[in-house]
């Protein structure tokens, strides 16, 4: 008899404000509505700041609600929550997870992400970057900002490209983190602290290499594309397709070519400010049943 464990699939959020909840509820209502063989996955929802009455009605969606206590040197810096949400994540993690997958508050489902699912074939999914922001040309020499990030990990470079989505540059390892997959086995989001403690923590990086906001909001980021293209092989790290992840809150500046005409084609999208409600929407056509489901649930206006 085969007493392996079964490959199990965990979402994770993360919320501190009534605003995040607002959005998570919806998140968590997409995934429930449209998430195929995934829809009743277990969730995991960690909140700072947890509000006088708890959010004991997300527990019949099969919601896990965790507070979090974030340290201090964690708390101040941009997405520090984020990173101890994930390695904390890890840590509760057993045996049986084998995809420990992060999506962020304001995202939404739309239709079964399959290939968030590791199985047994990845040891993590994730797209590249939408933009290349605070990321380097595969042909230029590493700047002082990825040289410290790529030593603290412990690699001296890396050459193997990724293209940005929107402004299609061919660039160092450098993934979006809206939504990715890891193997909690693997012990990459522990590792992510660990240097995102160091970096942040470290003064000369912070007042030379780092000292913008751009390099501040985007640490942890490059800090994990340095980790992952660092533990695992390449064969090992699923790259998701353009439904996956798709950039609706940057829905103007994709290119023509790349532009989805059916929000209903995608996966996965993220929003950010950009309004949901097929009411006001003229950008990008909406079809049944995801039409209705978002005129019942969305705001009508960006908040």
């Amino acid at each position: 008899m085969d007493n392996k464990p079964a490959d199990q699939t965990v979402f994770l959020t993360l919320v501190g404000s009534t605003r995040e909840r607002e959005s998570a509820r919806l998140l968590i209502d997409s995934i429930r509505s449209f998430g195929g063989a995934l829809g009743h996955t277990p969730i995991w929802l960690f909140e700072r700041n947890p509000p006088e009455e708890p959010c004991s009605h997300l527990e019949s969606l099969g919601v896990r609600v965790l507070s979090l206590d974030v340290p201090d040197k964690v708390a101040r810096y941009h997405y520090g929550a984020k990173v101890y949400a994930c390695a904390r994540a890890e840590n509760l993690a057993t045996a049986a997870v084998r995809s420990l997958v992060w999506l962020s508050p304001e995202f939404l489902v739309v239709n079964p992400p399959l290939l968030l699912d590791l199985a047994r074939s990845f040891d993590a999914a994730v797209r590249p970057v939408h933009c290349k922001n605070v990321g380097i040309l595969a042909t230029e020499p590493l700047d002082d900002f990825w040289k410290q990030i790529y030593e603290t990990v412990g690699m001296n470079d890396v050459h193997s490209p990724v293209e940005s989505f929107v402004d299609g540059l061919r660039i160092r390892p450098y993934f979006n983190t809206h939504a990715f997959a890891l193997d909690p086995q693997k012990g990459l989001c522990g590792r992510w602290l660990d240097c995102f403690e160091s970096l942040v923590c470290d003064r000369a990086f912070q007042s030379r290499a780092c000292s913008d906001q751009s390099h501040q909001i985007f640490l942890h980021q490059a800090i994990l594309s340095a980790i992952i293209v660092t533990m695992l092989a390449p064969h090992r790290i699923r790259t998701l397709p353009p439904e996956y992840n798709y950039p609706y809150n940057l829905h103007p500046s994709v290119p023509p070519e790349l532009r989805a005409p059916v929000l209903n084609d995608l996966v996965t999208i993220a929003y950010d400010d950009r309004p949901l409600d097929p009411r006001v929407v003229s950008d990008i056509d909406i079809h049944e049943p995801l039409r209705s489901w978002l005129s019942a649930r969305a705001p009508t206006h960006p908040r």
